[in-house]
């Protein structure tokens, strides 16, 4: 496991820029991810937004900001399955679904359904389970749509207080809520929940808001105060009326 001070460092240089107001209406935001894996001391890198187990994306079209992180269950490891091919293929999935228009901001639980029904649909054999996170930015609206299935989620920073935040979901302890593709034949055995069952809530977003996704890989390492502390480091550099609102979009494993 990585030291605390380790994903410090993650956090404070998950750095970000900011909240655009590209007129008296509509927001965007500027964002950026980091993370690293298990094997990240070991040099076992992966192309894409993907970091050990984890993968994320961030996405946008002319209504909505979305960002998206999951955390693949380990467990598949033990059957000879890689359990970060379910977490990033689900991810991509989702932000071509984002890039194509083919979602309502204010439903980014229709975004994971869709999502996850055209991995079960796939004709390539995929197997695995992940948590799942999904935050959205209505632009014109100002407000925050979000997600979370299972122990990924997210915390909305204000003023260097935690305002809003996702519920864990767990069924029992290490097992957390989870999408899943089982084998033919198991369907019944491997916990699977629906994307509907995914924790859903909606809120209004100021200019210097501080938005953090993360997995479990983060939010077990880090109490609240010490993520508060490295997101204080996160200075824009710009005059406040051009970008006010800083962003992080982390995942990691531990």
């Amino acid at each position: 496991m990585l030291s605390v001070l380790s994903y410090g460092r993650l956090v404070a240089r998950a750095v970000l820029g900011g909240l655009s107001q590209t007129d008296s209406r509509d927001y965007s935001l500027i964002s950026a991810s980091c993370g690293f894996g298990k094997d990240f001391r070991k040099g076992i890198l992966k192309k894409g937004m993907c970091y050990g187990d984890d993968a994320c994306f961030i996405a946008q079209n002319k209504n909505a900001d979305v960002l998206g992180v999951a955390d693949g269950v380990g467990g598949w490891r033990d059957y000879g399955v890689d359990p970060s091919q379910f977490s990033a293929t689900l991810m991509r999935t989702c932000e071509r679904l984002v890039k194509e228009g083919r979602f309502t901001p204010s439903n980014p639980v229709g975004i994971l359904t869709s999502g996850y029904f055209e991995l079960l649909q796939n004709k390539v054999p995929l197997l695995g389970s992940s948590t799942a996170c999904i935050v959205v930015l209505d632009r014109r609206n100002h407000r925050l749509h979000m997600c979370n299935l299972g122990d990924s989620g997210f915390l909305v920073v204000r003023g260097g207080e935690v305002v809003h935040r996702s519920d864990e979901q767990q069924h029992y302890f290490n097992t957390p809520f989870q999408l899943s593709i089982a084998p033919p034949g198991a369907e019944g055995v491997v916990l699977s929940d629906s994307p509907e069952a995914a924790d859903s809530s909606s809120f209004d977003v100021q200019l210097g808001d501080i938005i953090l996704t993360a997995t479990d890989g983060l939010f077990d390492n880090m109490p609240d105060y010490m993520i508060l502390q490295e997101l204080k480091k996160l200075k824009v550099s710009l005059p406040e009326d051009q970008f006010i609102q800083a962003f992080s979009h982390t995942a990691s494993s531990y």
